[in-house]
């Protein structure tokens, strides 16, 4: 979250922004990430949320879903309040509502984001779980780095900063990304990621960082049958909610799977799903998120 590129200085920009300050009454304070340009990552302010709701709740009730709408987009020139309503505090069971409000260029404060989180304290169960596809190890597969460094000279000269900007996660794709071109293929795709250095031991810190990452790789899924992508510059898109469901502890810093498919889209918007798996197989995670995928077209000369 800096302009260093060491890994160790990434996951310390990435804890602070993501360490949010309590203002008192239920309010907390998120940063604005140092160096950001133009709209604020989806990832950041989720993250930030969860982190907001989570100082509310006792730690032995950790968060087990939560259910994000964008409202607005947000601006990287200022930072973010959150607002946390303290709706449920039962035997097992624990809810909050966060309202992210943010100042806009005109001076006024309004809404971007709501989320519903709930928490639940541990108890034994019956247990199932979804196996992990089979796909190469992360060491035998190219870092994103690496490709994006490669294909930048392909997108549009105003993405590139985008593009090469060094991040505090580490992505490994299974397969070729939209941005590196190729024919439509099925909506599916299958990512290492991971923190590029250790992380704290505390699982809220962990369960922070991953819904950071859970809104990376997910919305392109459902442009990939279709001729369309940021990219190309022939596409707006935009995440319009976000939801992730806690399953089982992990670490975000070791290797883990996101597997993402679209199974629709149309009127302009895609629906997305991920799991997220360790790589021992371990299914940790759920995620789904519906996005705007609004095909351009280029005006008509006169």
């Amino acid at each position: 979250m800096t302009e260093s590129s060491d890994p160790a200085d990434l996951v310390a920009g990435l804890l602070r922004l993501l360490d949010v300050a309590d203002g008192g009454n239920d309010h907390f304070a998120g940063a604005r990430k140092p160096g950001g340009v133009g709209r604020v990552f989806g990832g950041q302010v989720i993250g930030q949320a969860l982190a907001s709701a989570e100082r509310t709740v006792p730690d032995d009730r950790p968060v087990h879903s939560l259910h994000a709408y964008f409202l607005r987009s947000g601006n990287e020139d200022f930072g973010i309040d959150f607002e946390v309503m303290r709706d449920l505090d039962g035997g097992s069971f624990a809810n909050r509502r966060v309202v992210a409000s943010q100042q806009g260029q005109d001076g006024k404060v309004r809404p971007i984001l709501s989320m519903v989180a709930s928490f639940h304290k541990r108890e034994p169960g019956v247990e199932h779980s979804e196996d992990m596809p089979l796909v190469p190890e992360p060491e035998s597969l190219r870092s994103e780095a690496d490709l994006r460094a490669e294909y930048a000279d392909r997108v549009p000269e105003r993405q590139r900063h985008m593009m090469l900007e060094a991040r505090p996660i580490e992505l490994r794709p299974v397969e070729s990304r939209h941005w590196m071109g190729g024919p439509p293929r099925e909506p599916l795709s299958h990512t290492w990621m991971r923190a590029v250095a250790p992380l704290p031991d505390d699982p809220k810190i962990h369960r922070a960082v991953l819904a950071y990452a859970s809104d990376m790789t997910l919305l392109g899924t459902a442009t990939l049958p279709h001729e369309i992508s940021w990219a190309k510059g022939n596409m707006m898109g935009a995440s319009l909610d976000h939801a992730i469901w806690f399953h089982d502890d992990f670490r975000a810093d070791e290797w883990l799977l996101y597997v993402c498919d679209s199974p629709w889209a149309g009127r302009a918007r895609g629906f997305n799903r991920g799991r997220i798996f360790t790589r021992e197989g371990k299914l940790v995670a759920n995620v789904a998120q519906e996005g705007l995928i609004r095909p351009l077209t280029k005006k008509s000369e006169a």
